[in-house]
């Protein structure tokens, strides 16, 4: 017999309730727990079909009920269906998202470009700081896990687990449950050996698959991925005499074509914590080595969730720095309100 919406819900916070304190749940509790604003005495009536149906044990009289084996493995298959499909549904909104915001990218470089008549870049996002907003282990087969780390900007890591013995699938929800109760909100930083230990010795056997999602969380969040840099306007540089001599134009398109240095100043401008929006480096000042007859303009921009890139502009140490920086605060403005990522 298929449970009814509210049959469903009472049976969800009985299991939900148990598993927090481990005490018999009464109906007086369960009254507290949901949505549906129903008497104790209906509760009660619904908590004996339950019993009936086999979801829930009353273990002594006057007591109040604990979930059965078949009460767990309904909770655990719905809860896993939901689960696969929150990810799965976040994975295709990250797919478009991604696909709209290389196109914005694209887009403000070359209008950058056109409207100061110098060279342009801008990064793509990434996450600073990020912290943990969900994790989902999985069985894959009999001795594999897949833990899905969900972490700020809905950044997703996969990572396969390896275990010494089959786990049933109440063990991987009491897995979960510990992993999501103490590490959800949390950067890498705050995730100290105590807690670890603690999370460990709950775990008991298990503490091996513990160990293995800290190390999976640490990687997801420090992970180094290849920062996109889009760039426009780089035969602009031919506009001005100073730069456009063979050699010198040579190197800088060369730094545009390959991006490592351009790579190096995004990063140093992102991690520089004096970095209050708007950089300015003249000639030598310039934190690239073939970029030192040039000036270089920056400003960082944020997309929510610790999400931060930059844009730039490259030109003349003559360039008209008044109009630059006025375009750049302008760019940035419209990049921290335009895309609600």
């Amino acid at each position: 017999m298929e449970l009814d919406e509210r049959k469903l819900k009472i049976l969800q916070a009985v299991i939900r309730n148990y598993l927090e304190t481990g005490e018999p749940v009464g109906s007086r509790t369960i009254s507290k727990y949901t949505d549906l604003n129903l008497s104790s005495a209906t509760i009660r009536n619904e908590m004996a079909d339950l019993e009936e149906l086999g979801y829930i044990l009353q273990p002594h009289t006057s007591a109040g009920r604990i979930p059965s084996d078949k009460g767990y493995r309904l909770y655990v298959d719905n809860m896993m269906r939901e689960k696969e499909k929150e990810v799965e549904e976040m994975k295709s909104m990250l797919l478009e998202k991604e696909d709209k915001m290389e196109h914005l990218l694209k887009q403000v470089a070359r209008v950058l470009a056109n409207n100061t008549n110098y060279a342009t870049l801008i990064s793509a996002p990434t996450v600073h700081h990020n912290k943990v907003k969900f994790i989902q282990l999985s069985r894959v087969d009999e001795r594999q896990l897949l833990a899905v780390i969900v972490v700020e900007g809905n950044m997703i890591r996969n990572n396969i687990l390896e275990t010494e013995e089959t786990l049933d699938d109440e063990t991987i929800l009491k897995l979960n449950m510990l992993l999501n109760t103490n590490l959800n909100g949390l950067s890498i930083d705050e995730i100290n050996l105590g807690m670890i230990a603690a999370m460990k010795q709950t775990a008991g056997i298990h503490s091996e698959i513990v160990s293995g999602v800290i190390d999976a969380v640490a990687e997801a969040i420090r992970a180094d991925e290849d920062l996109q840099i889009y760039t426009s306007g780089a035969n602009n540089i031919f506009r001005y005499p100073e730069l456009s001599d063979g050699q010198r134009a040579s190197e800088i398109i060369s730094t545009f074509e390959e991006k490592k240095q351009l790579t190096e100043l995004v990063q140093g401008t992102l991690t520089d914590e004096n970095n209050t929006g708007i950089q300015v480096y003249i000639g030598e000042e310039t934190p690239m080595a073939n970029m030192k007859d040039c000036s270089v303009v920056t400003a960082t921009y944020e997309l929510g969730s610790g999400m931060k890139g930059t844009i730039g502009v490259i030109g003349p140490k003559r360039m008209d720095y008044e109009k630059v920086v006025d375009a750049l605060k302008t760019m940035k403005k419209q990049m921290d309100q335009l895309y609600d990522i």
